[in-house]
């Protein structure tokens, strides 16, 4: 597999919400952690969260995640940002990413509403020091009641070292059939110029359960099929810490 072929699925995986998706303003079952389609809300300014996840899949391949982020607000426009930092193991080579993010919110999404964010960002291989991608994408959230909400991205990605640009698509529900578990199930991809393998286009899935014993964390368990586009089962298992801001 080629230096491009290997990256195009690490960037795909964590630039879209994966793998570091956002937290809406009160809400501490949005999608995030290891789930890859993103939520449109941002938090309030001055809050924070820490993210991790370790995956494992059946041929082998291996990602560990740690994804600090922070909001900040800039005369009532609130961006957060991020950084994924990534170690991961392909086809038994080892090698380690960063994933950086900003993104902010236009139209808040609720229940009976449709809301509309915008994110975007970079891709970078830490061992060689080259940025090996960029991405941008509009996340749409619709809560259909308070417990039950859909999750639609759309966007484009860049793979520097093929020269390969992508469409990026994903579609996920979120449900809280019962405190404090939610339901979260994703498919997500890439479209454009078939590669080789043919499954780095082939769509991807997750499913799991989210508990939040307390809105400060949760826990994940999850599993996934072609994730990073190499055909293989995962299983993932995740922790995500929230710090409010000051006053909140």
């Amino acid at each position: 597999m080629s230096c491009g072929q290997r990256f195009a699925p690490f960037i795909i995986a964590a630039a879209g919400a994966a793998g570091i998706t956002l937290v809406a303003p009160g809400d501490a079952r949005a999608a995030n952690g290891a789930f890859v389609v993103d939520d449109s809300d941002t938090p309030p300014g001055g809050s924070c969260k820490l993210e991790s996840w370790v995956s494992f899949a059946s041929n082998s391949n291996f990602i560990a995640s740690t994804v600090p982020t922070c909001a900040f607000d800039f005369g009532g426009r609130v961006i957060e940002f991020s950084a994924q930092f990534q170690r991961f193991r392909v086809d038994g080579e080892w090698g380690t990413g960063l994933v950086t993010k900003a993104k902010t919110n236009f139209i808040p999404s609720g229940t009976g509403k449709l809301g509309v964010g915008l994110a975007g960002g970079t891709a970078h291989d830490l061992i060689t020091g080259e940025t090996v991608g960029a991405y941008a994408y509009v996340p749409f959230t619709y809560g259909v009641t308070d417990d039950f909400k859909i999750l639609v991205n759309g966007g484009w990605l860049f793979d520097r070292p093929t020269d390969q640009h992508f469409l990026t698509y994903g579609a996920a529900i979120e449900w809280n059939f019962v405190k404090p578990l939610t339901l979260i199930a994703e498919v997500f991809g890439l479209a454009g110029q078939r590669t080789d393998p043919r499954t780095i286009t082939d769509p991807r899935f997750q499913a799991g359960l989210r508990y939040t014993p307390m809105d400060a964390f949760d826990i994940d368990l999850i599993y996934g099929r072609n994730i990073t586009g190499e055909n293989a089962n995962w299983v993932t298992v995740g922790l995500n810490v929230r710090f409010p801001a000051p006053g909140k």
